[in-house]
């Protein structure tokens, strides 16, 4: 049985991708291999940042007596945590449970798939304005499913441009659900609204990250 560095669990709301709204538990994993000048959980990626060691059962424990169907395995970045898919596993061993794991796009995720519908990817494209653009593993733009989710964080209109060219070259809004969301603080939402009307940006969703609204958006636990 493996051990995993988790930082937080708890139950909340999922605050963005195809359950929004919905309540989930989040997994929270120390540690990842990007640094997003605009990242909100900059904590969990210290080196000395405080952790609670928790085997694949404890976890299945914490979910199972929650009695929360959707769990959220994130971070920092999970797929860089050791023997990760045997949590994976054991998770989608019990069949009532749903698995969404938010990963930054900068691990190849082909190793982690299942033929499991109830596994899915929400996949980050890091545009040019998080400065982790050359970190990106394209194949996984190529790999994601109807099942998956990608999502666009921006913060200007380059970030915008990007978007449209990512989301045209590699066909996503036919090959997966596409969100994108505003860098908070940094662009006003109605600007996103704008480009996508001028460009015609049919099957894109503009998505709100809701928790940031319904708490402090400094807020840990939520």
């Amino acid at each position: 049985m493996s051990d995993y560095k988790v930082t937080e669990i708890f139950k909340s709301i999922n605050g963005e991708a195809r359950r929004a709204g919905e309540t989930a538990v989040f997994v929270r994993f120390a540690g990842c291999n990007l640094l997003c000048n605009y990242c909100d959980t900059l904590w969990a990626l210290a080196k000395d940042v405080p952790f609670t060691s928790m085997s694949e059962e404890d976890i299945y424990v914490f979910i199972r007596e929650s009695g929360i169907r959707n769990v959220t395995l994130t971070g920092g970045e999970p797929l860089i945590q050791p023997d990760i898919e045997k949590l994976i596993d054991r998770l989608l061993s019990d069949e009532s449970l749903r698995i969404e794991i938010e990963t930054n796009g900068a691990v190849d995720i082909r190793p982690f798939m299942r033929d499991e519908d109830r596994l899915s990817f929400t996949v980050d494209y890091k545009c040019p304005g998080s400065g982790m653009e050359s970190g990106m593993v394209m194949s996984n733009f190529e790999t994601v499913g109807k099942h998956d989710t990608v999502k666009f964080v921006v913060s200007d209109e380059t970030d915008l441009d990007k978007m449209k060219e990512v989301v045209r070259d590699y066909d996503l809004t036919e090959r997966s659900v596409v969100y994108v969301s505003a860098v908070f603080g940094r662009i006003d939402p109605k600007e996103i609204v704008d480009y996508m009307l001028k460009n015609k940006m049919n099957d894109v969703k503009l998505q709100l990250q809701l928790h940031k609204f319904i708490w402090d958006p400094n807020e840990r636990g939520v």
